[in-house]
């Protein structure tokens, strides 16, 4: 199928349309080639052309309008010059909307036992055999110029957040090397905009070096790379309020692997514009269901006579045709469950996305954050410290 037509890129990408009076959080647009995204936004995670379970026309009508590809995996399977032909991921998925391709270096911890790094680059060899693969920044953005997307990535040296040592220096100042030639190797800056990705581990000195450093290169955007790896709450929040401090206010700043919706409120407060996760899909996989007030476990056998839908204020095809009994039954045989929970999911985070923005526009983000803690934790007990913590350290009190 054709590629949708996508217009030039236009400057400066984020348009800033409001601002929170006394957190960091800011709603806008993402000025892009296939339209506008209003943001604070989340990006389901569409590894090989689509989000699991769900079709490109049902995340359209979910209101999504920009999603990822992995360029590591389309590489390998089923190619990017197969993708190319078929008018690159635009066309091979049918997507009218935005893409956004990462560059492959998240494989580099998530296949940690199959690649191995130097400065040309990473090998990799491919979990379903076959010959060793050179994912070098050059080579990175050459698939992902061939797959289209509207931003694309640098490919960084990516270390486990838990990692100390000499190694998150390394890899620090091998990212900045890497965005040099992944700048010098795009070959279609007028229509992909490529986003640098900040690096240094937990170490705050290392952070910032880096953000000197990138921030002296001409890119569009930014991304704040290497957390949510199991590090401990109040290092990651710290880590995250230090970068958008020192990154420029009028460019995107994408906190890349985040989704919990409690992480997705306390990072808007702190600064952040641009999520992405695979947990909404995954944790449908295992039959749970995201709410406001936490999630629904449907697998129980709580649920088995619950006529209920997942929730009752949810607009989602799921929730407005099923209930609980029926999912939970289901779940026992059917993959069927599996793409209606799908489906509840990303509701579910585009809806809380915006509300978000909705808020701020409104000048009423504070009190948004209030209720959603309560709504989230009343009674559990209350939030959790590093949330607190985090909050109070934009100026937001939590009852």
């Amino acid at each position: 199928m054709a590629a949708p037509a996508a217009g030039p890129v236009p400057v400066p990408v984020l348009r800033i349309v409001a601002e929170c009076g006394r957190s960091r959080a800011r709603a806008g647009e993402l000025r892009l080639p296939h339209g506008s995204v209003p943001c604070p936004v989340f990006m389901p995670v569409g590894t090989r052309g689509t989000a699991k379970g769900l079709t490109a026309a049902q995340l359209a009508a979910l209101g999504c309008r920009i999603c990822l590809g992995n360029t590591f995996h389309l590489g390998t399977r089923p190619g990017s010059e197969l993708v190319r032909r078929s008018g690159g991921l635009h066309g091979f998925m049918d997507w009218p909307h935005n893409l956004l391709t990462d560059s492959g270096g998240f494989q580099m911890v998530s296949l940690l036992e199959l690649s191995e790094v130097s400065e040309e680059g990473v090998r990799f060899q491919p979990p379903h055999g076959g010959e060793q693969i050179l994912l070098s920044p050059e080579k990175s953005m050459e698939i992902q110029n061939a797959l289209g997307a509207d931003i694309v990535m640098q490919l960084d040296d990516v270390v486990s957040s838990t990692t100390t040592g000499p190694r998150v220096e390394e890899a620090m100042n091998r990212s900045v090397r890497w965005l040099d030639r992944c700048l010098a190797a795009h070959g279609r800056p007028q229509q992909q905009l490529l986003f640098a990705i900040i690096q240094g581990g937990l170490d705050p000195e290392l952070r910032l070096r880096c953000i000197r450093a990138m921030t002296q290169r001409d890119v569009p955007g930014f991304a704040i790379g290497g957390l949510s790896g199991g590090e401990a709450k109040a290092q990651f929040w710290r880590t995250v309020k230090l970068s958008t401090e020192h990154l420029p206010r009028d460019k995107p700043r994408y906190l890349m692997g985040v989704g919990y919706a409690t992480d997705l409120v306390v990072c808007v407060a702190l600064g952040c514009d641009m999520f992405d996760c695979v947990f909404p899909t995954r944790t449908a996989r295992f039959g749970s269901a995201l709410v406001p007030w936490g999630s629904l476990q449907l697998k129980n056998q709580q649920f088995a006579k619950d006529f209920r839908p997942i929730d009752a204020d949810c607009g989602c095809p799921t929730c407005q045709r099923y209930s609980r009994a029926y999912l939970h039954a289901l779940l026992r045989s059917n993959t069927a469950a599996l793409h209606l929970l799908t489906l509840h999911n990303i509701a579910y985070q585009m809806k809380l996305m915006g509300s978000i923005r909705d808020s701020i526009v409104q000048q009423r983000f504070p009190e948004f954050v209030r209720e959603f803690m309560d709504t989230m934790y009343g009674g559990r007990g209350g939030p959790p410290a590093w949330a607190r913590e985090a909050l109070e350290s934009v100026g937001i009190t939590l009852a």
